[in-house]
């Protein structure tokens, strides 16, 4: 069964790059303490994840932290490297923590995995985006398959 709101976020790791090279990353103290805006796409680097879904976040991460966002988060089942490339190649430094999901561990514990082997991906996670508070889930957008409607930045926007 799939996260709901009201429902705390899993404990477990990600992993981000640091200044040392990979680091794990603790949802328990990540999300302990502030609301995070936290959204996951299916692939970096692939079409809608780049051109719109990462973008829009990058665009409107002052706009979300005005709005009471403390910290913008992208997960993907990409390897670290992968993500520490996408998020500086997008402009995302500074703006947006890019988590690595390597073994889609986190995808599969919020239940929204989704299987992508037909497209030579493997297990990926679907497209949507939280509102984390004190690891807590206050607002969830999980968008249909292929589509990109409730997910984006201005949609969360709308939320807060």
């Amino acid at each position: 069964m799939a996260i709901q709101v009201g429902d705390k976020i899993p404990a477990m790791d990600l992993t981000t790059m640091t200044a040392e090279g990979p680091g794990p990353v603790a949802t328990a103290d990540y999300f302990a303490g502030r609301k995070v805006a936290i959204f996951a796409v299916p692939g970096a680097y692939t079409p809608t994840c780049s051109a719109k879904h990462l973008p829009g976040f990058v665009e409107k991460a002052d706009e979300l932290k005005a709005k009471g966002i403390d910290e913008i988060a992208c997960f993907s089942v990409n390897d670290v490297f992968v993500m520490h490339a996408w998020g500086e190649s997008s402009g995302a430094s500074n703006k947006v923590t890019m988590l690595a999901d390597g073994n889609a561990a986190f995808a599969k514990s919020l239940g929204l995995d989704a299987d992508f082997s037909g497209f030579g991906m493997g297990t990926r996670s679907q497209r949507f985006s939280m509102i984390v508070d004190d690891g807590t889930v206050s607002a969830l957008n999980v968008e249909d398959p292929g589509a990109f409607n409730v997910s984006g930045a201005e949609y969360m926007l709308s939320q807060l």
